[in-house]
């Protein structure tokens, strides 16, 4: 439980631009800090190394002059001049001569010694050591005296320096860039929450106002805050807008499913109670009444089968039975099952293939939606009209058109045909013996095999339905 409440409230937007808001500071802070630092030690360190350099560069200059390294006790001031030298810089010198053979220590402690050391054999050598030792607090600098004539070694000359000044003065910048980096990282703290409070405000009022929605307060959102927030409730503004379509459809289609079953049931009735006061009634009226009864449980029978058709409909795609259909085949012996019906209003069918196709189809549901559709375009045509049935295919889809010279739908009623239980002209519906479930059972087939479906028509001149359909099916 702790755990699920610690991962929810990680994910918070408030804390994420809480850390969002701390790091873009803190980051820049910390590399500001070092960045300083390092150059302001480059430029202590860097400056002393320089002019101790410089410094000892001079002296190797004056002891060449003078003869320094051949009679070291005929230069009493150069003597002097490095004890001052040594005693400016907090540190020692020591000079010695081609022989290693230290001639002068401003310390005393090695005149007349050997001193081999691999950086005083690399100075004679003419290279410059260099070595800083922050622990000790020393620099130390051995150097080649060159003869001034040429680049001749003549002996070698040790500077050590005390940098103790240099690294007090970083120690006190690093306190003060220490301070002033938790000083800042308070005033970063505080605007990081102000500025994750400030930025949650407009989720709030969302939230808030989804709740209201969800309660029934209010229908639909107000836009506030950002400009995704709006897009946000814009959508699902739409969404809400859908829902209550819905909702209405399924009010609608309950109210239309009750009135259909109930209208078969209450013509029955009707006929039953007619028959049973009729005493002595001839057999001829009895047989009228039994077949008006039975064209009416027909067609409560048909209106259940539709019904149970768009129940299995409305379920997952995967109860397609999907299979290799030849559809010119499948076109053909729709148009013969149902050629029989056209010429009886003498009404000519034809089928017009342009190459064989196959598709992947559910054979069954497939059959089902085209038949309704031909089937739709002989009943509601004219006498001695014509039903045109077109296969055509690309190398995705399939394409198959049904065009009649029937009495055509009203502009008006073109987006409502494809609605469970609408009929363009009801007691027409009824004659023909119409449930107005056909169009909504085909477009749902249709869009099972990720398909689509459009309808062309005018009034008295016809109408035309057209249909694509992938020739592979996808889930």
């Amino acid at each position: 439980m702790k755990k699920t409440k610690f991962i929810k409230n990680f994910y918070s937007l408030r804390l994420l631009v809480f850390l969002l808001v701390l790091l873009a500071g803190v980051v820049p802070l910390s590399i500001l800090e070092v960045v300083l630092y390092q150059n302001v030690r480059q430029t202590l360190l860097g400056s002393r190394e320089t002019e101790l350099r410089n410094q000892t560069l001079i002296m190797a200059n004056q002891i060449v002059t003078a003869g320094y390294l051949y009679n070291a006790s005929a230069s009493i001031n150069l003597t002097g001049e490095m004890q001052q030298m040594a005693k400016d810089y907090d540190g020692r010198i020591m000079v010695m001569d081609a022989s290693f053979m230290v001639i002068s220590d401003t310390v005393d402690v090695n005149v007349g010694r050997f001193l081999i050391d691999a950086n005083v054999l690399a100075a004679y050598d003419g290279t410059v050591y260099s070595h800083m030792d922050e622990e000790q607090e020393t620099l130390l600098l051995i150097m080649p005296i060159q003869s001034t004539s040429n680049d001749t070694v003549l002996g070698v000359i040790a500077v050590s320096s005390s940098i103790a000044q240099q690294l007090a003065q970083l120690g006190s910048l690093q306190g003060k860039l220490v301070l002033l980096t938790v000083m800042l990282v308070i005033v970063l703290l505080v605007l990081a929450l102000w500025a994750s409070h400030i930025v949650v405000i407009p989720f709030a009022s969302l939230k808030e106002s989804v709740k209201q929605v969800s309660t029934g307060t209010v229908s639909s959102l107000n836009p506030v805050g950002y400009s995704e927030l709006t897009e946000i409730t814009v959508a699902f503004n739409s969404i809400l807008s859908q829902l209550q379509k819905l909702d209405e459809s399924r009010q609608e289609f309950v109210s239309n499913v009750s009135h259909e079953l109930k209208t078969p049931i209450t013509s029955i009735r009707v006929l039953a109670d007619s028959l049973m006061t009729m005493e002595d009634a001839p057999i001829e009226l009895y047989k009228e009444f039994m077949e008006d009864i039975s064209k009416e449980i027909d067609r409560e029978a048909k209106i259940i089968s539709d019904l149970l058709a768009l129940v299995k409909m409305d379920k997952s795609a995967a109860a397609l039975e999907i299979s290799k259909v030849d559809m010119n085949e499948l076109l053909n012996s729709i148009l013969h099952r149902l050629l029989p019906i056209a010429k009886q209003r003498n009404i000519e069918l034809v089928m017009e293939s342009f190459r064989p196709v196959t598709a992947e189809v559910d054979e069954t549901k497939l059959t089902l939606a085209i038949s309704n559709l031909v089937e739709n375009a002989i009943k509601y045509n004219v006498d001695n009209g014509f039903v045109h049935v077109s296969l055509n295919a690309d190398h995705r889809y399939m394409y198959i058109k049904v065009q009649d010279s029937g009495v055509g739908i009203p502009e008006d009623c073109l987006d409502l045909i494809f609605d469970r239980f609408y009929r363009v002209d009801k007691a027409r519906s009824r004659e023909t013996g119409g449930t107005g479930l056909g169009l909504a059972i085909t477009k749902s087939v249709i869009q099972m095999h990720n398909g689509a479906i459009r309808v062309y028509s005018k009034l008295n001149e016809g109408t035309t339905f057209s249909v694509r359909i992938p020739l592979n099916y996808k889930e």
